[in-house]
């Protein structure tokens, strides 16, 4: 017998789906800032190896991770997306040393995602 699908569970699963901010640094230096609830397919995406990767990297391209933050939902990952990219450069290096982002800490998930590609 097949099992129908509620809003109300499909609702619930999307809410139990992790979210995460990362920033990417290119092979020229530039650090890219995304969301994604899949970082490894996302990283294949911006490697040209799935389709969909970011504009920004299609000349650019993306060499590690520098940072994986975990987030619990899409608006609070997209908020914190949004405010990391309004930083400069010498502040996302800060965000992504001490993983604080004004007094907020993060969530650094950066060894919990497998198969990423991200310095040691």
């Amino acid at each position: 017998m097949v099992s129908s699908i509620t809003v109300e569970s499909a609702v619930e699963d999307y809410e139990k789906t992790n979210w995460y901010v990362y920033l990417i640094e290119t092979e020229c230096g530039h650090l890219y800032t995304g969301s994604t609830t899949n970082p490894t397919r996302r990283f294949r995406q911006h490697r040209g190896e799935l389709a969909g990767g970011a504009k920004f990297l299609k000349a650019r391209k993306p060499r590690v991770y520098r940072a994986i933050f975990q987030i619990r939902t899409k608006s609070a990952a997209l908020k914190l997306e949004c405010r990391i990219k309004r930083l400069s450069r010498q502040q996302k290096l800060n965000v992504i040393s001490s993983h604080l982002l004004d007094d907020m800490k993060l969530d650094c998930a950066l060894d919990r995602v497998e198969s990423t590609p991200h310095l040691s």
